[in-house]
């Protein structure tokens, strides 16, 4: 069942209470526009408005609190607590360029145990509600962070959670975070019904396919949510969001050694792709060196750069939009799920 987001509920409140429309507009301005966290401190609204506030929301506008912080050169993450004693993660990115890209968890934990990832290793404990996944933006916000590009690539399965939607709608609202869909990333493992709906109700924002084997057998073993969607129907399915939008699709595609990183795969990757609407001149192949860090069902050696190299010149000399991605924050386990189980360990310790 769907949540009403906060700023519903306060809109609501304010109602019951017969204040004034504009106090919903002062406290909007006050949290999007001053900066500004507690209630306490919108100093426009009066005394006993804030102390209703207080009473029904607590003392600031954020329900997540942060737990632990990581930094490296270009990376900050963020493990934060949310209701239930849970935990989830949150990366910030600093570019060279100066603009600031956020990796924002959809769920607390996933249940699709992909074998390379360390979140799948958690499990799912739950899925987040729309504030607890704005509110991971929110933080960065109200510290004086430009919100330049948000992907839904952190921990979980965005299309897994109908919750996703209610927090695009809150990313995009003029009178909120006002930020346009094309900032904005959604990260999918073929959820074909969830795809189906941003083609409808999201057009504009971006959409990412992790793919990580083009052979249907592989990658039910890889990726066992490859049985109840086979990768055909999800390439249909993408082919009819690009026909709809004229939408770039972008392709994530983990080098994992040994096992997906061979010339035969680059091979089939271009056959698979040139197959589709358009000769796949929509489709964007993000090549994604794995991580050795990470605690995942599976283990797999470090990336032979020159296996990366074969396989990105493959791909392009096809014709492929390929990009060999930037590694950013190993130093401080930035795989998701990475920080959440090393939180764990120590505790239990």
């Amino acid at each position: 069942m769907q949540q009403k987001n906060k700023y519903i509920r306060i809109q609501e409140f304010l109602k019951q209470n017969k204040f004034p429309d504009f106090r919903m507009n002062q406290i909007k301005n006050a949290v999007f526009k001053g900066r500004i966290n507690y209630f306490n401190e919108i100093t426009v609204l009066p005394k006993s408005l804030r102390k209703l506030l207080m009473n029904e929301f607590g003392d600031s506008i954020l329900n997540i609190a942060a737990l632990k912080v990581q930094h490296s050169e270009q990376v900050t993450k963020v493990l934060f607590e949310i209701s239930g004693d849970e935990k989830i993660e949150t990366v910030n990115m600093k570019y060279k360029a100066g603009w600031e890209s956020f990796c924002i968890s959809s769920q607390c934990g996933c249940h699709f145990g992909c074998t390379f990832c360390a979140t799948g290793d958690i499990g799912l404990k739950r899925s987040l509600t729309s504030d607890e996944m704005t509110d991971q933006i929110l933080y960065f916000h109200l510290k004086g962070h430009s919100i330049d590009s948000i992907s839904f690539m952190g921990m979980g399965e965005a299309l897994a959670n109908i919750q996703v939607f209610d927090a695009l709608h809150v990313l995009t609202n003029p009178e909120l975070f006002a930020l346009s869909p094309r900032r904005l990333s959604i990260s999918t493992i073929g959820i074909i019904p969830g795809i189906k709906k941003i083609t409808q109700d999201y057009p504009q924002v971006n959409l990412t396919f992790s793919l990580h084997s083009p052979f249907n057998e592989q990658r039910s073993k890889l990726m066992p949510i490859n049985e109840r969607f086979p990768l055909l129907e999800v390439m249909d399915t993408l082919d009819e969001h690009i026909r709809v939008t004229s939408r770039k699709v972008y392709i994530a595609y983990i080098m994992l050694p040994g096992v997906n990183d061979s010339i035969d795969h680059a091979n089939e990757v271009v056959r698979l792709l040139r197959s589709r609407y358009k000769r796949g001149n929509l489709f964007h192949v993000n090549i994604i060196r794995y991580n050795p860090t990470v605690s995942s069902p599976m283990r797999f050696e470090e990336v032979n750069e020159k296996q990366v190299v074969n396989f990105y010149k493959k791909l392009k000399s096809a014709g492929i939009n390929v990009t060999v991605r930037s590694q950013f924050g190993i130093d401080i386990d930035a795989a998701c799920g990475q920080l959440y189980g090393n939180y764990q360990k120590n505790k239990n310790r």
